[in-house]
């Protein structure tokens, strides 16, 4: 049989599947509930089936029973397998020690950055700049919201995310800054990155 395949969504659905057997939509809900949609992406229902279909060909999760409720569409209960558990174990080990190649947009886009005028350069990271700003308060205050309630360990993807964007947002300030002294600049004309030969 050949390895399961690793991704971010397999591994929410099994950690879901190791506090009890529960149907594909039950799942999808505790991930938004839990706020672990933000490092999860649980928008397309669809996508949460078809990795559970996985999970199941893969032997790492199994059908438990199927129930109907009065009049309502027959739901799979799933749980997690032996084997689903070890690979859940062995997924989170390789996760937290390897650094992967990971490919967001942001990098990417200031890779080709040329190809705007330093002064659109310079607006867009203006926008970025506040909505960054809007992003570190709105996660301060979930993880002061959480710390209410909850121990730290509940929290700390969050913490995670916002000492990120807190970095994100140092540098985004700083470049913009240089952009607009030109320490940084590049020739433009007319609508035009002129790339030196």
């Amino acid at each position: 049989m050949s390895t399961p395949r690793r991704s971010v969504l397999a591994l929410a659905l099994l950690s879901m599947l190791v506090e009890e057997p529960m149907h594909a939509y039950r799942m999808q809900q505790l991930i938004k509930e839990r706020r672990k949609d933000d490092v999860v992406n649980v928008s397309q229902r669809n996508s949460v089936y078809q990795t559970i279909q996985r999970l199941v060909r893969d032997g790492l999760a199994e059908i438990s029973s199927t129930e109907r409720a009065d009049n309502r569409p027959e739901r799979t209960m799933y749980r997690i397998t032996d084997a689903g558990r070890a690979t859940l174990t062995e997924w989170l080990r390789a996760m937290l020690s390897t650094p992967a190649p990971e490919y967001p947009e942001f990098p990417a886009a200031l890779s080709f950055l040329p190809n705007l005028s330093p002064a659109d350069a310079v607006a867009a990271l203006t926008t970025r700049v506040a909505r960054l700003e809007e992003q570190l308060t709105a996660l301060d205050s979930e993880i002061a919201q959480v710390a209410s309630f909850l121990p730290r360990l509940f929290a700390i993807e969050t913490e995670y995310r916002r000492t990120v964007l807190a970095a994100e947002l140092a540098y985004v300030r700083e470049l913009a800054e240089e952009l607009r002294a030109e320490r940084i600049s590049w020739p433009f004309v007319d609508g035009t990155p002129v790339w030196l030969g």
